[in-house]
């Protein structure tokens, strides 16, 4: 049984004479220990899909489809059962640490609050276990440090004192929001590397939001290419880096300079802008930007089409692996 499971996913905002579709009929699956990414452009989906788990929507938001998570029906919750499902099945780390970690209290006040609420113990117990967290994620000098406000750490430290708040009551479901983003390159590497350590150590599953394909290849089992509200391919991460099929994901990965990336070369960009939700083009929403665009592909969305096995890709072009062998 998966640990989390998204069945046709929906999000809408605004009127509902004239909603934005932000998230179209998303199918997601996480088993216990797997780290899923979800890629893609800004304004892809991925951040709504993500707080949809955790029901941190408006209330003008309307949500539709099914989340199972831990076999509980998260769109079914009460209040009350949500503020527990928070925070002790599903926790978050948020991409700017700075706006997430309240600026009037003490650092370890708040994690040590967390612990308080969700399992009862004493203020002095949940110090103790935000002592015991900070030295897990490696924050110099934890005991002076707890005492910290959040504009008293780098942006680093604030980042691993999220993780630590995320990991308070030991949650079964981690959702990471674009943590590195705002770090800079060293940081970005140490922070990853210590995710890492602790989805394994712990054995949590995780959703890892990004942009940076370098960053779901380090991270990632699987990865899910989001494209205007929709995933439009999705594949263990070896299957996705290494043969791509949407050309989406082709572009994504012909965009981002490696190792070797020539002096004076210029990057190959995917033309054009992500859509407008409000007013999607009929047919697939990627054809305005698509290289290898056919007729077909403005008046239809092609369903998913198997590549391999677990890999698939929402495109006409799309064929087997057993078939592009084949006309070779």
């Amino acid at each position: 049984m998966p640990i989390v499971e998204v069945k046709n996913l929906t999000v809408d905002f605004g009127p509902k004479s004239k909603p934005v579709r932000a998230v179209a009929g998303v199918d997601l699956h996480l088993a216990k220990g797997e780290t899923l990414a979800l890629l893609g452009e800004s304004g892809s989906g991925k951040s709504v899909t993500l707080r949809s788990l955790m029901r941190l929507h408006p209330k003008s938001a309307r949500t539709g489809g099914s989340m199972q998570v831990d076999e509980r029906d998260v769109l079914a919750m009460p209040y009350g059962d949500l503020a527990r499902y928070r925070g002790s099945i599903v926790s978050m780390i948020f991409q700017d640490p700075g706006l997430a970690l309240d600026p009037v209290y003490r650092v370890g006040d708040q994690i040590a609050e967390a612990v308080v609420r969700h399992e009862g113990t004493s203020f002095k117990q949940g110090r103790a276990r935000a002592l015991e967290l900070f030295e897990r994620v490696r924050i110099p000098s934890p005991e002076r440090r707890l005492d910290n406000y959040p504009h008293e750490m780098s942006g680093g430290m604030r980042q691993r004192a999220m993780i630590a708040l995320a990991l308070a009551c030991n949650p079964k479901v981690l959702l990471a929001d674009e943590p590195t983003t705002a770090l800079d390159a060293t940081v970005q590497i140490q922070v990853l590397l210590l995710l890492r350590e602790l989805q394994r150590e712990l054995g949590l599953a995780v959703i890892f939001v990004t942009h940076d394909i370098g960053v779901a290849v380090e991270v990632a089992d699987r990865i899910a290419v989001m494209y205007a509200g929709k995933i439009i391919e999705e594949g263990p991460c070896a299957d996705v880096i290494r043969a791509p099929s949407h050309p989406y994901t082709k572009g994504l990965l012909a965009s981002r300079a490696d190792h070797s990336f020539e002096k004076g070369a210029r990057l190959t960009a995917i033309p054009g802008t992500p859509p407008d939700l409000a007013t999607l083009p009929p047919g697939c929403a990627f054809a305005p930007r698509c290289a290898v665009v056919l007729d077909a592909c403005r008046n239809s969305t092609p369903p998913p089409a198997l590549i391999s096995r677990h890999h698939f890709a929402r495109c006409i072009r799309s064929e087997p692996a057993a078939a592009r062998q084949a006309t070779v």
